[in-house]
Protein backbone atom coordinates (compact mmCIF):
# COMPACT_ATOMS: atom_id res chain seq x y z
CA UNK A 1 0.00 0.00 0.00
CA UNK A 2 1.13 3.31 -1.01
CA UNK A 3 2.20 5.95 1.71
CA UNK A 4 3.22 9.83 1.73
CA UNK A 5 6.91 8.83 1.47
CA UNK A 6 6.76 6.00 -1.36
CA UNK A 7 9.62 6.41 -3.60
CA UNK A 8 7.69 4.41 -5.84
CA UNK A 9 4.16 5.99 -5.51
CA UNK A 10 2.29 5.81 -9.19
CA UNK A 11 4.61 3.15 -10.09
CA UNK A 12 3.48 -1.00 -9.97
CA UNK A 13 5.31 -3.43 -8.30
CA UNK A 14 6.35 -6.58 -10.22
CA UNK A 15 8.27 -9.19 -7.87
CA UNK A 16 10.36 -12.37 -9.42
CA UNK A 17 8.97 -15.83 -9.13
CA UNK A 18 8.39 -17.70 -6.07
CA UNK A 19 11.57 -20.21 -7.64
CA UNK A 20 13.70 -17.43 -8.75
CA UNK A 21 17.34 -18.32 -7.80
CA UNK A 22 20.73 -16.90 -9.41
CA UNK A 23 22.26 -18.95 -11.95
CA UNK A 24 23.42 -22.27 -11.35
CA UNK A 25 20.46 -22.49 -9.24
CA UNK A 26 22.46 -20.79 -6.56
CA UNK A 27 20.34 -18.90 -3.33
CA UNK A 28 23.59 -16.24 -2.77
CA UNK A 29 23.90 -13.61 -5.27
CA UNK A 30 27.39 -10.99 -3.88
CA UNK A 31 27.76 -7.42 -5.71
CA UNK A 32 31.39 -5.83 -4.84
CA UNK A 33 31.10 -1.85 -4.59
CA UNK A 34 33.70 1.12 -4.54
CA UNK A 35 32.66 4.34 -4.05
CA UNK A 36 34.64 6.70 -5.56
CA UNK A 37 33.03 10.23 -4.55
CA UNK A 38 33.82 13.52 -3.83
CA UNK A 39 32.53 17.34 -2.72
CA UNK A 40 31.40 20.27 -4.27
CA UNK A 41 33.38 23.47 -4.16
CA UNK A 42 32.63 25.16 -0.46
CA UNK A 43 31.40 21.66 0.69
CA UNK A 44 33.63 18.88 2.67
CA UNK A 45 32.47 15.00 4.45
CA UNK A 46 30.31 15.18 6.85
CA UNK A 47 32.11 12.48 8.73
CA UNK A 48 35.92 11.95 9.12
CA UNK A 49 38.17 10.53 11.27
CA UNK A 50 38.57 13.16 14.17
CA UNK A 51 35.25 12.61 14.84
CA UNK A 52 34.11 15.94 16.42
CA UNK A 53 32.74 18.19 13.74
CA UNK A 54 33.60 22.01 13.46
CA UNK A 55 31.01 24.67 14.39
CA UNK A 56 28.94 25.06 11.27
CA UNK A 57 30.28 26.96 8.20
CA UNK A 58 34.08 26.35 9.16
CA UNK A 59 35.58 24.13 6.42
CA UNK A 60 37.31 20.76 7.93
CA UNK A 61 39.95 20.42 6.09
CA UNK A 62 41.07 17.36 7.65
CA UNK A 63 38.11 15.67 6.50
CA UNK A 64 38.75 17.29 3.52
CA UNK A 65 42.43 15.48 3.30
CA UNK A 66 40.80 12.16 4.51
CA UNK A 67 38.86 12.06 1.57
CA UNK A 68 41.08 13.78 -0.63
CA UNK A 69 43.32 9.61 -0.25
CA UNK A 70 40.70 8.56 -2.69
CA UNK A 71 41.74 9.44 -5.85
CA UNK A 72 45.06 9.76 -5.00
CA UNK A 73 45.78 6.47 -3.37
CA UNK A 74 43.40 4.33 -2.52
CA UNK A 75 41.12 3.89 -5.70
CA UNK A 76 43.61 2.42 -7.19
CA UNK A 77 44.60 -0.29 -4.50
CA UNK A 78 40.54 -1.05 -4.46
CA UNK A 79 40.69 -1.79 -8.53
CA UNK A 80 44.02 -3.78 -7.82
CA UNK A 81 42.07 -6.11 -5.41
CA UNK A 82 38.93 -6.99 -7.99
CA UNK A 83 42.11 -7.64 -10.02
CA UNK A 84 43.49 -9.91 -7.96
CA UNK A 85 40.36 -11.62 -7.56
CA UNK A 86 39.20 -11.46 -11.29
CA UNK A 87 35.89 -9.93 -10.04
CA UNK A 88 34.07 -7.11 -12.09
CA UNK A 89 32.64 -4.33 -9.47
CA UNK A 90 30.14 -2.09 -9.57
CA UNK A 91 31.61 1.47 -9.26
CA UNK A 92 29.42 4.49 -7.90
CA UNK A 93 30.83 7.57 -9.60
CA UNK A 94 29.90 11.11 -8.64
CA UNK A 95 30.06 13.50 -12.15
CA UNK A 96 32.36 15.54 -10.55
CA UNK A 97 34.91 12.88 -10.48
CA UNK A 98 34.87 12.33 -13.90
CA UNK A 99 34.49 15.99 -14.60
CA UNK A 100 37.98 16.17 -12.48
CA UNK A 101 39.52 12.59 -13.04
CA UNK A 102 38.07 11.67 -16.58
CA UNK A 103 41.30 9.35 -17.30
CA UNK A 104 40.60 7.69 -14.25
CA UNK A 105 37.18 6.66 -14.84
CA UNK A 106 37.38 6.00 -18.29
CA UNK A 107 40.79 3.20 -16.73
CA UNK A 108 37.96 2.15 -14.29
CA UNK A 109 35.60 1.42 -17.36
CA UNK A 110 37.97 0.24 -19.21
CA UNK A 111 38.42 -2.43 -16.80
CA UNK A 112 35.27 -3.86 -17.71
CA UNK A 113 33.86 -2.79 -14.05
CA UNK A 114 29.69 -1.11 -14.03
CA UNK A 115 30.19 2.11 -13.48
CA UNK A 116 26.63 3.80 -11.22
CA UNK A 117 25.86 7.16 -11.53
CA UNK A 118 26.61 8.43 -7.89
CA UNK A 119 25.09 12.19 -8.29
CA UNK A 120 26.61 15.02 -9.38
CA UNK A 121 28.54 15.19 -6.04
CA UNK A 122 27.69 14.05 -2.43
CA UNK A 123 26.56 17.09 -1.00
CA UNK A 124 23.82 17.29 -3.55
CA UNK A 125 21.05 15.01 -2.17
CA UNK A 126 17.95 14.28 -4.52
CA UNK A 127 16.04 14.46 -1.02
CA UNK A 128 16.67 18.22 -0.76
CA UNK A 129 16.13 19.15 -4.08
CA UNK A 130 13.00 20.46 -5.81
CA UNK A 131 11.80 18.66 -8.86
CA UNK A 132 13.66 20.63 -11.48
CA UNK A 133 16.77 20.87 -9.86
CA UNK A 134 17.03 16.97 -8.96
CA UNK A 135 16.46 16.53 -13.26
CA UNK A 136 18.98 18.52 -13.76
CA UNK A 137 21.58 17.26 -11.23
CA UNK A 138 20.20 13.79 -13.28
CA UNK A 139 21.09 15.14 -16.79
CA UNK A 140 24.21 17.15 -15.83
CA UNK A 141 25.76 13.20 -13.86
CA UNK A 142 24.70 11.04 -16.49
CA UNK A 143 26.50 13.44 -19.14
CA UNK A 144 29.51 14.13 -17.60
CA UNK A 145 29.94 10.36 -17.02
CA UNK A 146 28.70 9.45 -20.55
CA UNK A 147 31.37 11.88 -22.10
CA UNK A 148 34.02 9.83 -20.30
CA UNK A 149 32.86 6.40 -20.90
CA UNK A 150 30.90 6.62 -24.53
CA UNK A 151 28.37 5.25 -22.59
CA UNK A 152 24.97 6.02 -20.53
CA UNK A 153 25.52 4.71 -16.88
CA UNK A 154 22.60 2.28 -16.69
CA UNK A 155 22.31 2.33 -12.74
CA UNK A 156 22.27 4.92 -10.18
CA UNK A 157 22.75 5.31 -6.30
CA UNK A 158 21.87 8.84 -5.06
CA UNK A 159 24.52 9.82 -1.74
CA UNK A 160 23.55 8.21 1.26
CA UNK A 161 21.02 5.81 -0.75
CA UNK A 162 18.43 8.59 0.14
CA UNK A 163 15.98 9.79 -3.03
CA UNK A 164 13.02 11.99 -2.86
CA UNK A 165 9.87 10.42 -3.50
CA UNK A 166 10.60 11.35 -7.56
CA UNK A 167 13.50 9.85 -7.77
CA UNK A 168 12.58 6.46 -9.76
CA UNK A 169 10.28 8.16 -11.49
CA UNK A 170 12.98 11.03 -13.14
CA UNK A 171 15.16 8.17 -13.73
CA UNK A 172 12.84 5.82 -15.17
CA UNK A 173 12.25 9.23 -17.63
CA UNK A 174 15.80 9.63 -18.35
CA UNK A 175 16.05 5.68 -19.09
CA UNK A 176 17.88 4.48 -15.91
CA UNK A 177 17.65 0.64 -16.18
CA UNK A 178 18.16 0.44 -12.46
CA UNK A 179 18.33 2.45 -8.96
CA UNK A 180 19.32 1.17 -6.05
CA UNK A 181 17.79 4.06 -3.36
CA UNK A 182 16.14 1.73 -1.13
CA UNK A 183 16.76 -0.99 1.49
CA UNK A 184 13.06 -2.29 1.80
CA UNK A 185 13.65 -5.64 -0.26
CA UNK A 186 16.07 -8.98 -0.38
CA UNK A 187 15.70 -8.89 -3.95
CA UNK A 188 15.52 -7.32 -7.21
CA UNK A 189 11.62 -5.76 -8.55
CA UNK A 190 10.45 -3.72 -11.13
CA UNK A 191 8.22 -0.76 -10.97
CA UNK A 192 6.18 0.26 -13.58
CA UNK A 193 5.01 3.48 -14.02
CA UNK A 194 3.05 3.05 -17.05
CA UNK A 195 5.12 4.42 -20.11
CA UNK A 196 8.37 3.95 -18.35
CA UNK A 197 9.90 1.59 -15.38
CA UNK A 198 12.99 1.18 -13.94
CA UNK A 199 14.36 -1.65 -11.55
CA UNK A 200 14.59 -1.45 -7.79
CA UNK A 201 17.83 -3.40 -6.25
CA UNK A 202 17.61 -2.95 -2.91
CA UNK A 203 21.04 -2.09 -1.52
CA UNK A 204 22.08 -3.49 2.29
CA UNK A 205 24.37 -1.85 4.71
CA UNK A 206 25.46 -4.69 6.62
CA UNK A 207 28.93 -4.87 5.21
CA UNK A 208 29.86 -1.44 4.24
CA UNK A 209 33.41 0.21 5.74
CA UNK A 210 31.72 3.87 6.18
CA UNK A 211 28.95 3.26 8.68
CA UNK A 212 30.41 0.45 9.84
CA UNK A 213 34.14 1.86 10.89
CA UNK A 214 34.04 5.23 10.68
CA UNK A 215 30.18 5.86 12.33
CA UNK A 216 30.48 2.59 14.48
CA UNK A 217 34.18 2.35 15.48
CA UNK A 218 34.58 -1.46 14.25
CA UNK A 219 37.89 -2.49 13.62
CA UNK A 220 38.37 -3.62 9.84
CA UNK A 221 38.20 -7.74 10.57
CA UNK A 222 34.37 -7.30 11.60
CA UNK A 223 33.11 -6.53 8.30
CA UNK A 224 35.12 -9.90 7.25
CA UNK A 225 32.89 -11.95 10.08
CA UNK A 226 29.90 -10.29 9.24
CA UNK A 227 30.38 -11.40 5.88
CA UNK A 228 31.03 -15.06 6.88
CA UNK A 229 28.21 -15.09 9.21
CA UNK A 230 25.72 -13.83 6.48
CA UNK A 231 26.76 -16.98 4.21
CA UNK A 232 26.70 -19.27 7.32
CA UNK A 233 22.92 -18.31 7.89
CA UNK A 234 21.48 -18.39 4.47
CA UNK A 235 23.56 -22.02 4.04
CA UNK A 236 21.63 -22.92 6.56
CA UNK A 237 18.26 -21.66 6.76
CA UNK A 238 17.53 -19.41 3.68
CA UNK A 239 15.19 -21.47 0.98
CA UNK A 240 15.14 -18.74 -1.63
CA UNK A 241 17.66 -16.05 -3.36
CA UNK A 242 19.01 -13.42 -1.60
CA UNK A 243 21.76 -10.72 -2.16
CA UNK A 244 24.75 -8.97 -0.08
CA UNK A 245 26.90 -5.74 -1.64
CA UNK A 246 29.60 -5.49 0.61
CA UNK A 247 31.34 -1.94 -0.34
CA UNK A 248 34.47 0.31 0.16
CA UNK A 249 34.69 3.79 -0.23
CA UNK A 250 38.19 4.63 -2.18
CA UNK A 251 38.94 6.76 0.85
CA UNK A 252 37.95 4.86 3.96
CA UNK A 253 39.21 1.11 2.73
CA UNK A 254 40.92 2.34 -0.02
CA UNK A 255 43.41 2.04 2.58
CA UNK A 256 46.07 -0.81 3.66
CA UNK A 257 44.49 -1.47 7.06
CA UNK A 258 40.93 -1.87 5.70
CA UNK A 259 41.91 -3.04 2.14
CA UNK A 260 43.08 -6.49 3.85
CA UNK A 261 39.87 -7.39 5.44
CA UNK A 262 37.96 -6.30 1.72
CA UNK A 263 40.61 -8.67 0.20
CA UNK A 264 40.05 -11.18 2.75
CA UNK A 265 36.03 -11.05 1.58
CA UNK A 266 36.36 -11.68 -2.24
CA UNK A 267 39.02 -14.48 -1.38
CA UNK A 268 36.15 -16.24 0.29
CA UNK A 269 33.46 -15.05 -2.39
CA UNK A 270 35.16 -15.69 -5.64
CA UNK A 271 36.33 -19.67 -3.72
CA UNK A 272 32.81 -20.83 -2.59
CA UNK A 273 31.70 -22.66 -5.33
CA UNK A 274 27.45 -21.78 -4.18
CA UNK A 275 27.72 -18.26 -4.46
CA UNK A 276 27.32 -15.88 -7.75
CA UNK A 277 29.28 -12.92 -7.72
CA UNK A 278 28.49 -10.22 -10.53
CA UNK A 279 27.77 -6.97 -10.96
CA UNK A 280 24.36 -4.61 -10.62
CA UNK A 281 23.09 -4.52 -13.69
CA UNK A 282 24.13 -8.26 -14.57
CA UNK A 283 21.76 -9.06 -11.43
CA UNK A 284 19.27 -6.79 -13.07
CA UNK A 285 19.48 -8.59 -16.11
CA UNK A 286 19.09 -11.90 -15.08
CA UNK A 287 15.96 -10.72 -12.74
CA UNK A 288 13.96 -9.24 -15.88
CA UNK A 289 14.72 -12.55 -17.65
CA UNK A 290 12.99 -13.71 -15.00
CA UNK A 291 9.79 -11.84 -15.39
CA UNK A 292 10.40 -12.11 -19.19
CA UNK A 293 11.07 -8.48 -19.36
Amino acid sequence: MSHPFDIHAGGKEIHPPADFMWPGNKKMGVVFRMAYEWWSDGAWPGIGPMGNPLKGGVPDLNAVGWAEYGHRRGVERVLEIFERHHVKASILVCGIMAERYPEEVKHIASLGHDIVAHSYAMDVIPALLDEKQELDNIKRTTDLIANVIGAKPKGWISPRSTPSVRTARLLAQEGYMWHSDTLNDDLPYLVDFGETSIVAVPGTMEVNDLPMFMRHGQPPRVMVEIFEDWLEYVRQWETRAIKIDPTVHAHVFGRPAGAGAFHRILEIATQAPDVWVCTRTEMVEHFLKSIHR
